[in-house]
């Protein structure tokens, strides 16, 4: 299955305009485009070859300008004690990236990296502390889901690799186009949570507009001074503007809207910290997920323990504010929240 397209043009990403793009470029009918989705996307071919309902000459055609399916293996896998799986894909040309599959019963789950690195530079996560090293396209997001050996028990998906996804939202909004459109992978949006650490409210809101995924916000704190030194975007896009947006749309159907908050002990984890958050969120129809913070090198961060976060959700839920504790997953290969960093080009890939 592995190609080398370093130097070629991938399909897979393309939605269906980009596909009738290609199709006029090397002079096939309109309906090609369809014919292309449809192999990429339902029968995931490998191949150009292998799209059979085009013609040879036509296969021929795309392979001559350059085109290939654009499928690509991992690089490497390591399985959890748990059976997270963490997976290493081909990133940027000094990075490559990491995406995570969590099977929990009849749930799995694929965590999906949207860049290499990261620019938003939180003290708590590694991602951040690689710098960043450029934004993953459309093929590389798409390639993540498609070529995994777990890709057809996929039950959802979920932007919360390496990256913020509203930084590269034009790849990103590609993605959910073919994860959800009908001449491709038709999924249910439901099936899909982009998180965010709300770095633009100007993205945030297109997000909102032109599609109909769940929608993640990384909070960690209700007091903006003790945010903005653990989350530097809290200086250019406070959490209160982000909520501000927030509430001008409607999350009681079909759309789910969650905060992100990683307990970190006696820093963000007191009866104080609670008060806040119920207020600063009461009147939004949400959830609050409270994460167990995950030690990385160079943090003088600690988790807080289980009996407090415990007080922390029950505290929440008595204020009208429904709070969940997530299960940590994959910490022992360093899959869990936080803590995937890819792996510079200058390593060896085993």
């Amino acid at each position: 299955m592995k190609q080398d397209t370093t130097d070629k043009k991938p399909l897979i990403g393309l939605t269906l305009e980009g596909l009738r793009r290609v199709a006029a470029e090397v002079g096939l009918p309109s309906f090609a485009a369809k014919q292309m989705a449809r192999r990429l996307y339902v029968g995931r071919v490998t191949d150009i070859e292998q799209m059979t309902e085009l013609s040879k000459n036509a296969r021929a055609k795309l392979s001559e300008a350059g085109y290939v399916a654009g499928r690509e293996e991992p690089l490497s896998a390591v399985t959890s004690k748990d059976g997270t799986v963490k997976f290493l894909f081909r990133g940027t040309p000094d990075r490559d990236v990491e995406a995570v599959y969590i099977p929990d019963g009849e749930r799995a789950t694929l965590c999906v990296s949207s860049q290499a690195g990261c620019k938003m530079n939180c003290s708590f996560c590694m991602t951040g502390q690689q710098g960043f090293h450029g934004s993953l396209t459309a093929a590389q997001i798409i390639n993540q889901v498609l070529s995994i050996p777990q890709s057809d028990t996929l039950t959802n998906i979920v932007f919360m690799g390496m990256g913020e996804p509203t930084d590269n939202l034009p790849a990103v909004l590609d993605a959910i186009e073919v994860l959800t459109a009908p001449w491709g992978m038709a999924w249910s949006p439901k099936r899909i949570t982009v998180s965010s650490v709300g770095s633009s409210p100007k993205s945030l809101r297109t997000l909102l507009d032109v599609t109909k995924v769940h929608i993640a916000i990384s909070i960690h704190s209700p007091f903006p001074s003790e945010r903005l030194q653990m989350m530097p975007a809290e200086k250019a896009f406070p959490a209160s503007d982000i909520i501000g947006l927030l509430r001008q749309y409607d999350f009681s159907h079909q759309r789910r809207l969650s905060f992100e908050y990683i307990m970190f002990k006696g820093v963000n984890d007191d009866a104080r910290h609670g008060r806040a958050l119920a207020r600063m969120l009461r009147g939004l129809d949400c959830r609050v997920n409270l994460i167990r913070f995950h030690a990385i090198p160079g943090s003088d961060l600690k988790p807080s323990s289980l009996p407090i976060m415990e007080e922390f959700r029950d505290r929440l839920n008595d204020d009208g504010i429904t709070a969940t504790i997530r299960a940590s997953r994959g910490e022992d290969v360093m899959a869990a929240c936080g803590m995937l960093a890819g792996e510079g080009k200058q390593q060896k890939h085993v």
